[in-house]
């Protein structure tokens, strides 16, 4: 058994070294958000998507498998002023907007396999998985300014008679995942397209999830600001804040928050660097049949 083993090794090797490469590059895309305001998880509204960028490093260990560690910046913004199939749910009349950062490790695995020595493999698609630990700060507009919503404990999250409501964290963990395609421009340059998913650990991207507390006892014991951001149904229909039981339903807290990124990336293949010889080797391994 050893023995084959050692045969299989020094089979693969040259697949290895052939392939081995780093790559640098950028992502310039969109971004849209899933949660309780965008019609409680029902709706992906295309109104509320907004820009991304980001920076992003791979490692191509062989024409199929790949790590990458990518840093993306991005807002998402969602707002109850969008639904036009639910009354209840519009008039609650929420609305926040967030700046997100992004830090990811993936793996990528090309299908059926990507190689730009000399172009020998150009075109690829590919499919994607990871984790990603993001950081969030959920806002809302308020008699213009912009005001950050988890201090306030909107949800009545630090009131001693509520010890259950803990304050949620503004740094959150996703699983990233998604699909995508890339092409060799040149042996140095390729470009590429994905759309991936991230599936949140957190249901408070937007501030929203569990039901509301009155709106005298946020008053007393958070303040005028806190009160007034708990329940803004009040501001919709043009009268007094409207006052509803401790307990009624605010957001729906069956499910976590998603969010979204559309990018295109354009990257710089390191050749030439000691971790995979040199192009010129490369250039003469890929005239083989066996394509490495």
């Amino acid at each position: 058994m050893k023995k084959y083993i050692q045969v299989l090794l020094l089979a693969l090797l040259p697949m290895a070294a052939s392939a081995q490469h780093l790559e640098a590059g950028i992502l310039i895309g969109a971004s849209n958000y899933l949660g309780d305001l965008s019609n409680n998880s029902g709706t992906v509204y295309l109104k509320e998507t907004k820009p991304a960028i980001g920076a992003l490093v791979r490692y191509n260990f062989n024409h199929l498998f790949v790590a990458r560690l990518g840093l993306n910046y991005t807002w998402l913004a969602g707002r109850d002023a969008n639904i036009r199939n639910d009354d209840f749910l519009r008039q609650r009349n929420l609305s926040f907007r967030s700046n997100v950062l992004e830090l990811s490790l993936i793996g990528e695995i090309n299908i059926p396999g990507y190689q730009p020595y000399a172009l020998s493999r150009p075109f690829s698609p590919y499919i994607f998985g990871g984790i990603s630990l993001f950081k969030f700060n959920p806002k809302a507009r308020y008699e213009g300014n912009w005001v950050k919503l988890q201090p306030l404990g909107t949800e009545g999250q630090g009131l001693p008679q509520y010890p259950e409501r803990d304050a949620y964290s503004l740094v959150s963990v996703a699983i990233p995942f998604g699909i995508g395609v890339k092409y060799a421009f040149t042996d140095q340059i390729n470009i590429g397209l994905e759309l991936g998913a991230r599936r949140t650990f957190t249901d408070y991207l937007d501030d929203v999830s569990g039901t509301y507390v009155s709106y005298p006892e946020l008053l007393a014991g958070k303040g005028p600001l806190a009160a007034a951001l708990g329940n803004r149904t009040g501001e919709l229909i043009g009268g007094e804040p409207v006052i509803v039981p401790t307990g009624t339903q605010r957001g729906d807290s069956t499910g976590n928050d998603w969010y979204f990124i559309l990018g295109a990336t354009v990257t710089y293949n390191f050749l030439d660097t000691g971790l995979m010889g040199s192009r010129k080797r490369g250039r003469k391994r890929a005239g083989c049949k066996t394509g490495f």
